[in-house]
């Protein structure tokens, strides 16, 4: 298919202003030269025209949002100025698999001040010694060349540091949020616990209110020492009933034995706090 046609096809009854991303790849170009793109395409981020036999770049409209270039499998062998005049915003430029020989060819590439990958891979420029540092010392702008930085290390599968800021981002805000489910979990657990501590928790409340009655009690008869005195009636702090009682210390213990106050609850009692008291429980 001629690169005409494509174009309009993969137009999809867009308009060229809207256009983002274009893939050329396999149609044939005419005389080796780039037709049907235009200017119009000023939003164009992402230009693929794989092996479609190129061998000039002379007609390649100014894209001036362009920011990766897939130009593998053509005939190219120079003329490579022109990127920098039009699409001077790269990032990404993949030239493998063309006639590109020598280091002479690959400087005018040093105007792109934004190109970070550079992919060379199956050109006879790879076969000069010392290739790499070749490269790297004359584009010193770039990170990656052929997928590898100067330390050997891959580059990531993106190339847009954007895009990698964003994930990065994201990473954050989940490790922040915790893990799905996380706060179920938690909630679940608290009532749990609630459902298994519901007894103890209205044992707890018993308790006390009991030694809160106590402490008043104190400290109202802080000047009171009563050593077996005469007995008088009194309301008893638990059960509220009247009744007669002698040493203030055992008056709210002893009456409630007898009413059948379980000597166990007033055990807990002395492990609550209470312990140095007397404690009738026979």
């Amino acid at each position: 298919m001629e690169m005409k046609k494509r174009i309009n096809l993969e137009l999809r009854n867009q308009a060229p202003e809207e256009v983002t991303e274009l893939v050329l790849d396999n149609c044939k170009s005419s005389n080796g030269e780039i037709e049907g793109l235009n200017d119009s395409f000023k939003e164009l981020e992402f230009l693929s025209m794989a092996n479609v036999q190129l061998t000039s770049l002379a007609k390649l409209p100014t894209l001036s949002k362009l920011r990766k270039l897939e130009l593998s499998d053509n005939i190219i062998s120079g003329g490579l100025e022109v990127l920098a005049e039009r699409c001077p915003n790269l990032t990404y430029l993949n030239l493998s698999g063309n006639k590109i020989k020598d280091l002479g060819t690959v400087e005018a590439l040093q105007n792109l001040k934004n190109l970070k990958s550079l992919d060379l891979f199956n050109c006879e420029i790879t076969n000069l010694e010392d290739y790499r540092d070749s490269i790297f010392d004359l584009l010193q702008q770039i990170t990656y060349l052929d997928g590898f930085d100067q330390e050997d290390n891959e580059a990531p599968d993106s190339e847009d540091d954007d895009d990698e800021g964003d994930e990065d981002d994201n990473d954050e805000d989940e490790d922040e949020a915790g893990p799905p489910g996380e706060y179920e979990e938690e909630d679940d657990e608290d009532d749990g616990g609630s459902d298994l501590g519901e007894g103890e928790e209205e044992e707890e409340v018993g308790l006390s209110y009991l030694m809160k009655e106590e402490i008043q009690d104190e400290d109202d008869d802080d000047d009171y020492v009563e050593e077996g005195g005469d007995e008088e009636e009194e309301v008893c702090y638990i059960c509220e009933e009247k009744a007669v009682f002698g040493n203030a210390v055992q008056r709210w213990a002893s009456h409630c034995l007898y009413l059948g106050i379980s000597p166990a609850f007033l055990e807990h009692g002395r492990s609550a706090g209470l312990a140095g008291r007397t404690w009738p429980l026979e």
